[in-house]
């Protein structure tokens, strides 16, 4: 076997990337506390009534159901997203709709029908690892923005493109943002940078690809309008049922101009999405209390945020600061300057925890001090657990360091 791989020489694609996305551990240690995992809570999935869903589906509609168009499940399906998103004031035909896998195949397909080889994309730093991987996947030139407490730096963005503008050089073909509960910061974008936004992507003529995934785990009650609302012309908008209902059906979808929807479509080489997937999903969504089901999601993870920003508190005190957000799944943990948290990130999994270290998040070597921590996939009592084994590993490193 060693020399058959030694003798392995085929040349593969050299924008394949050289590591995979990250976000998880491999370990699987039954006493592990993974607060790395960015995971629904598994005891909130609707089992019994997605058994019965499946059956529906196999019995009543099986033999339409598992060709390769479906039967009327994925009409369904478009109907509740028209009538779903409605409810967070965007309306779209059905022709500007697509299901997708999750709504990382959405980040995949934009980045694909709208990047050539040196285009630019402009991205939030921190930003989804995924998102990145995509981009550079599609051989981007990517320019990183920071966010502070209120999301986005808008106003670095304008400049930004001011001068680019003054010394001609390249517009980005995208602006990728998660202006709602962001992934890994927890902040969310203030109605005046939302507004201005979208001023900016309509005055210099740039899509903004808007990550909507956590949007309807809201733990206020605060409402933000969505960028596609202000701006549905410039605007692609990704979604998922992976954080509400389950992330196993592999189902997000597409929010946009038709012409971009087209585009996507042709890239779609096996036909539709998950039929069969979808045909259990319709008939759950027809009987479903689905509202009830949200606000459950959301007092639940509301209660695990809580616990977790006060076991931070109490178990590192001063030694860090975060920002509490108002819905999602994450805390973006930040120590002081000098501290890597990617070297005590191996000393932690050993006592039994695991996070995602800060530098994973950005696309420049950055981030070093900061580290993400998720909510919503463990117990109450594993994350203060979980936190005071991670407090154990940063202090002992703090004071190797120190000595």
């Amino acid at each position: 076997m060693s020399q058959q791989l030694q003798s392995f020489s085929f040349s593969f694609a050299k924008r394949i990337p050289s590591t995979p996305s990250i976000g998880s551990t491999t370990i699987t240690k039954p006493d592990h506390i993974h607060l790395s995992f960015g995971f629904a809570a598994p005891h909130l999935f609707p089992i019994e009534q997605l058994s019965a869903s499946a059956a529906d589906a196999v019995t009543q509609h099986g033999r339409k159901a598992l060709q390769y168009s479906g039967s009327g499940g994925p009409g369904k399906i478009l109907k509740w997203i028209q009538n779903r998103s409605l409810v967070h004031g965007i309306k779209a035909e059905s022709n500007q709709i697509l299901v997708t896998y999750g709504s990382t195949q959405g980040i995949d397909l934009a980045t694909r029908i709208l990047l050539d080889p040196g285009d630019h994309v402009w991205v939030e730093s921190p930003s989804f690892f995924s998102a990145l991987q995509a981009f550079r996947t599609a051989e981007a030139v990517i320019t990183s923005f920071p966010i502070d407490e209120d999301g986005l730096r808008v106003d670095l963005i304008e400049s930004a493109l001011v001068e680019a503008k003054r010394n001609h050089t390249p517009i980005p073909k995208f602006l990728y943002t998660m202006p709602t509960y962001h992934n890994p910061g927890g902040v969310t974008l203030s109605i005046e940078r939302r507004n201005r936004l979208v001023q900016l992507a309509k005055a210099y003529n740039f899509f903004i690809l808007e990550d909507d995934a956590y949007s309807e785990l809201n733990f206020t009650g605060n409402k933000y309008p969505s960028l596609y609302t202000l701006l549905p012309e410039r605007v692609i908008y990704l979604n998922t049922f992976s954080k509400i209902i389950g992330p196993g059906l592999r189902l997000g979808w597409v929010i946009a101009d038709q012409r971009v929807i087209d585009k996507m479509r042709l890239l779609n080489l096996g036909g539709s999405i998950g039929v069969f997937a979808q045909e259990i999903l319709a008939q759950l969504l027809e009987h479903f209390a689905f509202q009830e089901h949200v606000d459950s999601l959301s007092r639940h993870y509301r209660k695990q945020r809580d616990v977790m920003a006060e076991a931070i508190k109490s178990s590192f005190g001063d030694h860090v600061t975060f920002h509490l957000p108002e819905g999602g799944f994450y805390i973006w943990l930040r120590f002081g300057n000098h501290v890597n948290t990617s070297e005590f990130l191996q000393d932690a999994a050993n006592r039994g925890v695991s996070f995602v270290d800060g530098k994973s998040f950005f696309h420049n070597p950055e981030g070093y001090s900061y580290l993400r921590l998720c909510f919503s996939y463990v117990s109450k009592e594993q994350i203060v657990r979980g936190v005071n084994i991670l407090a154990d590993a940063y202090f002992a490193y703090a004071n190797k360091s120190a000595s």
